[in-house]
């Protein structure tokens, strides 16, 4: 697929009739291998093996209701009592990441109020801590591991 700006890994991929296919760690089955999910597997692993995230407090595709609506966050990684601390979400490399993509992100986080929002589309990457308190938010210059993220 696209040489992303994320650590390689070794992929798990099947051809399933006319469909490519690629193994999720998180929900442990083969989903369809479209751009963004190139992106959300390798984020997903550059997590887990250089952050120090742990699987098993890691999730694809949560289900959340906003106005009514269902909707579905890429990742959420909660801490070891199940409280959410950081949605994720992806988009494919060749989609630009701006405005619309922090607004939806921000809408998911009208539901979790979690302490990081991380928006990638494989080649860049932004991660804002949030600061309820002043109503802010403050980009960082890196991902927190996950040590500090529950710090």
């Amino acid at each position: 697929m696209f040489l992303l700006n994320l650590p390689q890994y070794e992929t798990k991929i099947a051809e399933n009739g006319d469909r490519r296919t690629i193994f999720d760690i998180l929900r442990r089955c083969y989903v369809a291998l479209t751009p963004e999910e190139w992106v959300r597997q390798h984020f997903v692993h550059f997590l887990t093996e250089h952050k120090g995230y742990p699987i098993a407090l890691m999730a694809n595709e949560v289900s959340l209701t906003l106005n009514n609506t269902k909707r579905r966050c890429d990742t959420v990684v909660y801490d070891k009592g199940l409280n959410a601390r950081m949605i994720i979400e992806y988009k494919a490399p060749n989609v630009k990441i701006d405005k619309n993509v922090f607004t939806q992100i921000y809408r998911y986080n009208l539901v979790l109020r979690v302490d990081y929002l991380v928006v990638s589309n494989g080649m860049q990457h932004y991660c804002c801590k949030m600061d309820y308190e002043n109503n802010t938010f403050r980009f960082l210059s890196q991902l927190p591991d996950y040590k500090t993220l529950v710090g």
